[in-house]
């Protein structure tokens, strides 16, 4: 296993241990899990950020949409300034910092009701008593794997090669030990690691991951792909942009815009969910100019702190391109059918 925090290796057997008290605990009844009256599809992962959760959220409640379902979607809004149980409202800055950056940009997205509180149960049971009408009614819970709190009818995580190589938290960025996939009704895997595996020679990633996997699992591919804005696509920040994000993974990012032939001079990145003030727009300016940079190039979730104040200084200094992460399911049709049959089978019970 590998440790992005060496200096912390020491500290994670007592994380362990904590994590083994809280199954215990829940397993004897000490700790309760609540369930809602319409099912509940959880979509979450092993690690703490940087898996991708969001863009599949957003695949997948518009899969479910457009399938005939009523949909709405319990985030516990990370970062945010607001309190207690709310609806997303709006889709500027100052709506990020109320309701969370991720939970305004799938409601954005999706046009579904979006749901931020800590406490989920409350955020479901709020959202039940408010639905008006609709047929086949369906809770997506973002980032729920861990959050055992709320009963779910499928559970659904997310799978990279880094988690499969990586320890835990502190040392590491796993939240549990890859035996929690076991919990697992879905493990989703990317299109892309699994060619690289192949293409390599080596046990690919979903054969690593299924071995972990329950019996009667399934496995999911999905492809992502970055997603420019006409007309100029790529070249929409010029020849030599700069990027700039507050995302997990900044790497991701810069090497997909490598990949889809930007040229990109530099990157700057933030740290996870941070909240954009004027003087990091500078900072971003000032690199810019440093390297004769052409523009500026930053993702949808990003865009969403960001000012009209912020994006003005900007685009006084170059054009500003938000570019889309989109995840798209190799078979859509096989992942609503097995979505179905699993909500149906759960509305049958209740």
């Amino acid at each position: 296993m590998s440790a992005r925090r060496p200096w912390a290796r020491a500290l994670v057997p007592a994380y362990a241990a904590a994590i083994r008290v809280k199954s215990w605990l829940r397993h004897a009844g000490v700790r309760q899990t609540r369930a809602l009256g319409w099912p509940v599809v959880s979509v979450g992962s092993l690690s703490a950020g940087g898996a991708g959760k969001t863009p599949v959220v957003i695949a997948l409640a518009k899969l479910l949409r457009d399938g005939g379902w009523t949909v709405d979607v319990l985030s516990r809004g990370y970062g945010r300034e607001g309190r207690g149980v709310e609806k997303v409202q709006g889709d500027s800055a100052e709506s990020a910092r109320q309701f969370g950056d991720e939970p305004v940009l799938i409601a954005e997205q999706t046009g579904v009701p979006v749901w931020v509180g800590a406490d989920r149960y409350a955020a479901g049971t709020l959202a039940e008593e408010q639905a008006q009408g609709g047929v086949r009614r369906v809770h997506l819970l973002d980032d729920g794997f861990q959050h055992r709190q709320l009963a779910r009818d499928v559970d659904i995580v997310l799978v990279t090669s880094e988690d499969l190589e990586d320890s835990l938290l502190p040392a590491g960025n796993l939240r549990e030990e890859l035996s929690a996939l076991q919990r697992a009704d879905v493990l989703v895997v990317r299109q892309n690691e699994v060619d690289a595996d192949i293409d390599a020679g080596v046990t690919s990633v979903n054969r690593r991951a299924w071995e972990m996997l329950r019996e009667r699992g399934q496995m999911w591919i999905v492809r992502r792909k970055l997603r420019f804005p006409a007309p100029l696509r790529v070249f929409g920040a010029g020849l030599r942009p700069v990027a700039f994000c507050a995302i997990a993974r900044p790497e991701d990012f810069a090497a997909m815009l490598q990949e889809a032939g930007c040229g990109v001079v530099e990157t700057v990145a933030f740290a996870d969910h941070h909240r954009y003030a004027i003087a990091d727009v500078e900072r971003v300016i000032e690199v810019a100019k440093g390297l004769n940079g052409s523009g500026f190039i930053t993702t949808e979730k990003d865009a969403v702190k960001l000012t009209e104040a912020m994006r003005g200084r900007l685009e006084e200094n170059g054009p500003l391109m938000v570019v889309a992460l989109d995840a798209e399911f190799a078979d859509p049709s096989a992942v609503l059918r097995a979505l179905e049959a699993k909500l149906l089978q759960a509305e049958a019970k209740s």
